[in-house]
């Protein structure tokens, strides 16, 4: 697992965050949330991946909140999500039921919903369709969510989750832009484009990159790689 970014990043996720100096502070325990809706659902975040790390079963901060963690100016507006292997489903879900956490099973069978103080968590076991596996939570990065560290989806696999998603129905480029434009020299875009690059919706907005000046047209010298 990765360890956290460099001192010029930190204080940078510093300044976006607001992170405490206490990397290892506790989760926030139940309680009146703020009213911020993007400040409550790090506190409840926080809480649940506190839970989490007492498991000992392996997970990784995904979706927007892993955007944020990652330094991504964004807006939180919907739940926390938190990629799991399925055979821990059991043992995850146990352990939040006692502490207090109401878990939902939905009509779905690649994710479990959880409730916190009011807040929702997705418990995920398949990212656009892709089993979450072992090597996935392995590669995670572990930063700081506000005082919090947990492991946090690599920006790699969180492009590449983002994008596998993209389909005629939901294709919200100006979403993904930021996340592309900021964690660009953080991206292996060769195994972006050779796990998304033949999906219409994916090619288009790798194109509008190269447009952009984002990133480098496929094949030419500068484009980062896993070995980079």
């Amino acid at each position: 697992m990765h360890e956290e970014y460099d001192d010029d990043t930190r204080a940078a996720l510093g300044r976006t965050q607001g992170a405490a100096d206490d990397g290892d502070a506790p989760a926030t325990r139940p309680g009146t949330l703020p009213p911020d809706h993007t400040q409550a659902i790090l506190e409840v975040t926080k809480e649940i991946g506190g839970v989490l790390k007492s498991s000992g079963c392996a997970f990784a901060l995904v979706g927007s909140v892993a955007a944020y963690a990652h330094g991504i100016p964004v807006r939180l507006q919907h739940d926390a999500d938190f990629a799991i292997r399925r055979e821990d489903a059991e043992t995850v879900t146990g352990l939040l039921r006692r502490h207090g956490v109401e878990i939902v099973e939905p009509p779905e069978d690649w994710l479990v919903k959880a409730r916190s103080r009011g807040e929702q968590i997705d418990l995920i076991f398949s990212l656009a369709g892709r089993p979450v596996t072992t090597e996935l939570l392995e590669r995670a990065w572990t930063l700081p969510v506000d005082s919090v560290h947990m492991p946090v989806v690599d920006p790699t696999d969180l492009m590449i989750g983002r994008l596998a998603a993209l389909s005629e129905h939901h294709c919200d480029f100006g979403a993904l832009l930021p996340v592309a434009r900021g964690l660009r020299e953080r991206i292996a875009w060769q195994r972006v484009r050779a796990e998304t690059g033949e999906q219409p919706m994916a090619a288009a907005f790798l194109y509008l990159l190269e447009l952009l000046d984002v990133i480098p047209p496929a094949g030419t010298q500068g484009e980062r790689t896993d070995d980079d």
